[in-house]
């Protein structure tokens, strides 16, 4: 999807901007893009370095809108793709208007928060710090992880939150608008997000492949649309994907005993893409092996985790 260029009509106080959500993995950054949005178009799971891509979600409201980047937790990377995923979050770092720095604060703050705090400490723009997860934390301590996490860096806040219960989330909003520059919207009214649909749905049948495998299972798949149409003279959606591994022993174990794991994923990407597109779904998977793709310059091409050039 394309950005608006059309500013008619735009009062001059409007409010618009980008906001970068950085942080260690598994600090919830997905969890709260897609509350602020008020729609999916992240997918949540507890395992780390879910978000492999940068996500863009649009809050719209009255006299502002603001584009919220998610980005992949930044970590030590082991493999090409995690290489692909941090350059990718410090990237997103470039050209916003303000970054949010989130911590989890029902953890102690470690050596990648500090990593990050370090990372963060030479932006140019305003960095608000976010304590989420705050619904975990007994009231007792929750000062106590406030003063923790203000010694970080030169930074806005603390601000405890939950992106899950929302608590301190209007008191985020509010900082937030009043960081934001001046201008117009850069989407048109009601977009959510500027991916195409197709990564949305290849983005849901992995965050089902999440939920239901363990270990290194997870980590080694990725989902490749292969068709997407309308059938004719029904109101049906047949969707094909392929989901690749990277060792033929991980086929087995993601397509299970007689085919039941694999119809599980398949069964709970359709109630949840019918939710979301609205129409009935039919959808194949089949799995395939691609042995490391992972470090396969090729492979992470084909799969679009390289810009277009």
């Amino acid at each position: 999807m394309q950005v608006s260029d059309d500013t008619r009509g735009v009062d001059s106080g409007h409010l618009s901007g980008f906001v970068s959500i950085v942080g260690r993995p598994n600090t919830g950054k997905s969890t709260l893009l897609n509350t602020l949005v008020g729609s999916k178009v992240s997918i949540v799971s507890e395992k780390p370095q879910t978000t492999r891509n940068v996500i863009r979600g649009v809050v719209n409201g009255d006299g502002y809108q603001m584009v919220l980047v998610d980005t992949p937790g930044i970590h030590k990377p082991r493999h090409r793709l995690g290489e692909i995923m941090v350059s990718r979050a410090r990237s997103a770092l470039a050209d916003m208007d303000v970054v949010l720095f989130l911590l989890d604060a029902s953890a102690d703050i470690g050596a990648g928060d500090r990593y990050v705090a370090a990372e963060l400490s030479h932006v140019e723009v305003p960095v608000i710090v976010c304590l989420n997860k705050i619904d975990l934390v007994p009231p007792g301590r929750r000062d106590e992880r406030s003063s923790e996490a203000s010694v970080l860096g030169p930074f806005l806040g603390p601000l405890a939150i939950s992106a899950k219960t929302g608590e301190g989330l209007d008191a985020l909003l509010k900082m937030l608008l009043s960081l934001l520059p001046p201008g117009p919207p850069y989407y048109p009214p009601g977009t959510v997000t500027d991916h195409p649909e197709k990564f949305i749905v290849g983005e849901i049948i992995r965050e089902k492949i999440l939920e239901l495998t363990e270990q290194e299972v997870p980590h080694s798949v990725v989902v490749e649309i292969e068709s997407m149409k309308e059938r004719e003279g029904k109101p049906i959606l047949d969707i094909s994907a392929f989901v690749y591994v990277e060792r033929q022993s991980q086929k087995g174990i993601l397509i299970g005993a007689q085919g039941r794991l694999l119809k599980e994923v398949g069964r709970r990407a359709r109630l949840e893409l019918e939710r979301l597109l609205n129409t009935r779904i039919y959808l194949e998977l089949w799995v395939k092996h691609k042995e490391s793709w992972r470090k396969d310059e090729q492979a992470l091409r084909r799969f679009g985790f390289y810009e277009s050039e």
